[in-house]
């Protein structure tokens, strides 16, 4: 212990910043709500301002800060799409495939024209199989676009050996999503319900069928997905790494599951079965509900369950009437925005989700300067060191375990901006010639194709990037024990060139606070330095990582995100946890990085009053009654709000900076807040 503090002092004197009184404060007045005391309404006085000044776009059922630098992001991604449309390219380049899968989703005129025809034979050919038999046959044709029903199967590391890939088996089928909207009762959910069968009808009936058979139809994919639903786990039990680890071998899955076509489904997709003889199952109990559901389906379900898959999947790409309705289920009832994005916007966002990484290297060549990059890795390393310093000075700890501890944090693999190395993307095909649903097609065989090379057989490429250089997001990945920053998210509100430290280390240093703490919250605790899923936690430890974790569940439970809806603290326990060690941790490296040189006041405001400011500016944003409920359900993440005043009241530093007190309504005894790092 005594080595590593030793250590992490040295680090921290050399990575302490100049002083900085030529850098701005990096905050809008403009955004605040003076008018509201911020130990009553912390939100509300950082963000009332920016509220009011940005009122909910129609197109949109949750709009805040994060999402305009998205659509910032969204603008100049396009920005270059509609630069490729001036220029002619040789076949098989990457400006050619950019540029004319654009022109496809942009050319609303010819996909009106086509209709849903371009879906039709396989349709056809699914009305005409008889049984169950031929039904398989067809599926098995389709596994190589990625189609799978009733269950998932594919590679991924393996987390109890995470060098190594190996197939993994996780619940599926549930096109809502997860099983409360099929099983729960509320009126709300019910709405949702009886409007998703409303969707499923109009859907078919889009694609030719009467009312009468689409509603059979509608039946039939009702009782499977209900019947999956009953067995599958809900969103806060898959949060558990320890009890979704199942390994078996493929006779043993064979034994257990015999009516799930394991072996057909993945030799369809190109795998050969010596890889598929060991496996991670994640849910037993689901599959051996998913068995029987398949044991006992008619030809007429199973027929029509495949048929749904491929409704549903290709509405986006075939005319505006089935776009339309796919808007009207999912964006206006399920989230309640009230109006589409532009073509312009959707299509940009339909070719990112299949040739984003290429877009990505455009990107970060116009947009991501390595300045940029240079002050990212001295954050970092900064924070690194913060919450080392954190860690080392828990007194519910034994040195063992935080040897351990700051063993895994001193072997954080770092990501900043964009990758080393770029996939290669010369076997997609991209043909003017076809539909824009073709198209989309080849691109999910050439991806299933590309993943299936680059993870059978084959150990974990810690290379790999999960997000692409454009995307306004970070990530922790516990299996290769890695942090990334892509380049999307290193701009304002998160990361300010031209600000100094306090907004900084408030805004884009607790995001990275963030994602260094999951490596320790609940999940990412149960994996070692090398990314191995086993416990390294002194038993008494843990017992007390337990005990303080559950408060905040408890805490987050009671509050009241709605009059008639509580938040889910369990759900959203990691995310939680993550924000309380981010703020933590960035506040102890900002003050380590000014304590030579401490700012001064700006704006009327000290330099510790503008470091929270910056972290709730993240925060800012108007939401539908719609998505809160959605995201109640569904988001491991806390609503915006409650991430700020959920967060800030067990923050001592928080008091301090704004002089809050007993009686203030946000403010909590200090015996009573919660502390982890």
């Amino acid at each position: 212990m005594k080595r590593f503090l030793t250590m992490m002092t040295m680090a921290s004197v050399s990575m302490m910043m100049m002083a900085q009184t030529e850098l701005g404060s990096g905050l809008n007045e403009a955004d605040f709500n003076k008018n509201v005391r911020p130990g009553d309404d912390f939100y509300e006085y950082a963000c009332g301002g920016w509220m009011k000044n940005n009122p909910l776009p129609a197109a949109y059922s949750r709009y805040g800060s994060f999402d305009r630098l998205q659509e910032d992001n969204d603008k100049r991604i396009n920005g270059i799409l509609k630069e490729l449309q001036s220029n002619t390219y040789a076949k098989g380049t990457i400006e050619q495939k950019l540029s004319d899968l654009y022109k496809l989703a942009m050319d609303s005129t010819r996909r009106n024209k086509e209709g849903v025809a371009p879906v039709m034979p396989l349709i056809k050919k699914l009305e005409a199989a008889k049984t169950v038999k031929q039904l398989l046959a067809i599926q098995l044709e389709l596994a190589p676009y990625g189609e799978q029903e009733f269950f998932y199967a594919g590679f991924g590391a393996d987390e109890k050996n995470a060098t190594q890939n190996i197939l993994s088996i996780y619940q599926s089928g549930l096109t809502l999503g997860q099983k409360e909207y099929y099983l729960d009762n509320d009126k709300a959910t019910a709405g949702i319900r009886e409007a998703f069968k409303k969707h499923v009808v109009k859907m078919f009936q889009l694609f030719g069928f009467s009312k009468s058979a689409a509603t059979k139809k509608m039946q039939n994919v009702m009782k499977v997905e209900t019947a999956l639903a009953k067995v599958s786990k809900s969103r806060t039990e898959l949060r558990d790494p320890e009890a979704n680890y199942n390994k078996m071998t493929l006779k043993e899955f064979e034994a257990k599951y015999p009516n799930l076509p394991l072996v057909k489904v993945m030799n369809a997709k190109g795998i050969d079965t010596k890889f598929l003889q060991e496996m991670v199952v994640g849910q037993p109990d689901f599959l051996e509900g998913a068995n029987r559901v398949v044991g006992a389906l008619k030809p007429a379900e199973y027929r029509d369950v495949l048929e749904w898959s491929l409704v549903e999947g290709s509405a986006n790409y075939l005319n505006d009437a089935a776009a339309a309705e796919s808007f009207d289920f999912y964006g206006k009832i399920k989230a309640g925005r009230k109006e589409n994005h532009p073509l312009w916007k959707r299509s940009t966002g339909q070719v990112e989700r299949v040739m984003g990484e290429a877009l990505g290297k455009i990107y970060a060549e116009k947009y991501f300067p390595e300045a940029a990059k240079q002050r990212m890795l001295t954050l970092i390393k900064n924070l690194q060191i913060a919450l080392g310093e954190r860690i080392a000075a828990q007194d519910w700890m034994d040195d063992s375990t935080k040897v351990n501890a700051l063993l895994k944090l001193n072997t954080f693999y770092v990501k900043v901006g964009y990758p080393d190395k770029w996939t290669d993307l010369s076997k997609l095909e991209i043909d003017p010639a076809k539909s824009f649903y073709d198209n989309m097609q080849a691109c999910a065989k050439f991806w299933n194709a590309h993943n299936i090379e680059h993870t059978v057989g084959k150990p974990v490429d810690r290379d790999d990037w999960h997000m692409t250089p454009q995307t306004v997001n970070a990530y922790y990945n516990p299996t290769t024990n890695e942090i990334c920053f892509p380049a999307g998210i290193l701009q304002y509100p998160f990361f300010d060139m031209t600000a100094d430290d306090a907004f900084n280390y408030g805004a884009i240093g607790v995001v990275i606070g963030h994602e260094m703490t999951h490596g320790f919250d609940d999940q990412g605790r149960q994996f070692d330095k090398d990314g191995n899923m086993h416990d390294w936690w002194k038993e008494a430890d843990g017992k007390n990582f337990t005990e303080r974790t559950d408060k905040y569940a408890d805490f987050f439970s009671a509050i009241k995100v709605l009059p008639d809806l509580n938040g889910n603290g369990r759900l959203t326990l990691g995310e939680n946890l993550a924000d309380h060690g981010g703020l933590q941790v960035a506040w102890t490296a900002y003050k380590n990085a000014t304590k030579r040189n401490p700012l001064g006041e700006k704006n009327g405001l000290t330099a510790d009053q503008r470091f929270f400011h910056a972290y709730a500016g993240v925060w800012a944003g108007n939401i539908t009654e719609a998505e809160i409920r959605n995201r109640t359900k569904s988001d491991p993440h806390s609503l915006g709000r409650w991430r700020v005043n959920g967060a800030l009241p067990h923050i001592d530093a928080w008091y301090e900076a704004f002089g809050v007190k007993e009686g203030d309504k946000m403010f909590i005894p200090k015996q009573e807040r919660l502390e982890l790092w």
